[in-house]
């Protein structure tokens, strides 16, 4: 009789506890919060000290089969949809949006000559910007300020972005055909662009890198020949 009543209050000790008014401090705030948080600034904002990743693991643990669930992504803390009703969520809808011919030639400029500057861009191009040409290519995330020019002004540089590799499915931005590829492909007019200023950037300096890296390649075997040579004579 004894055993049966120790075994039932066991089970009524491993149901979970209820939250302490600091662990609803934690969860109030992940929950207001606009963007994930990380652990100091959850910290910052709480009536006292505690050790918050056991207090964060804890509501994780209360919400793991729950709607909604504590995730952390990247040491920062968020709720999150269960992926398992992640489906109710879901709207899928199509909408194709085809770039102008101004923001191809912008992305380009930017993929072949950057860091460059709205200036540069509009000198290479030999016309003014159009509305939201650049806000566009920054919208999809295929180009983003990357600091500013060492000149009078202080003119913001564009760049290209990670997702831009990811949506055209290079690895490196020297994966990109140079001029003379693309004009053996017929896509461009060899004749009246200037090699000079095709690709001065990041992207000429890959490509240049290649090179020595493809020069370094073969010194073995350019050492090994030398000394064959040697023997046969």
């Amino acid at each position: 009789m004894n055993k049966k009543k120790l075994e039932k209050n066991d089970n009524v000790v491993n149901f979970p506890a209820k939250l302490t008014s600091i662990e609803k401090e934690i969860e109030a705030i992940i929950f207001a919060a606009a963007e994930p948080l990380d652990t100091d600034t959850i910290e910052n904002k709480l009536s006292k000290k505690i050790n918050i990743q056991k207090s964060l693991e804890k509501l994780q643990k209360e919400y793991s089969n729950r709607g909604i669930n504590l995730v952390c992504i990247s040491k920062k803390w968020s709720f999150r949809t269960s992926p398992h009703l992640s489906n109710l969520m879901k709207q899928e809808k199509i909408v194709e949006k085809k770039l102008s011919r101004a923001a191809i030639e912008t992305l380009a400029i930017i993929v072949y000559h950057q860091p460059v500057t709205r200036a540069e861009i509009e000198e290479i191009r030999g016309v003014a910007f159009g509305t939201n040409t650049l806000e566009i290519l920054m919208e999809l995330n295929w180009v983003k300020p990357g600091g500013r020019k060492d000149v009078p002004g202080k003119p913001i540089q564009y760049v290209s972005t990670e997702d831009f590799l990811s949506h055209f499915n290079l690895q490196k931005l020297s994966d990109l055909p140079t001029v003379d590829e693309l004009g053996a492909a017929g896509m461009i007019d060899t004749t009246s662009v200037d090699n000079a200023i095709f690709g001065t950037g990041k992207f000429y300096k890959e490509k240049q890198d290649e090179k020595k890296e493809d020069i370094y390649s073969n010194i073995d075997e350019i050492i090994n020949s030398t000394l064959s040579d040697e023997d046969n004579e």
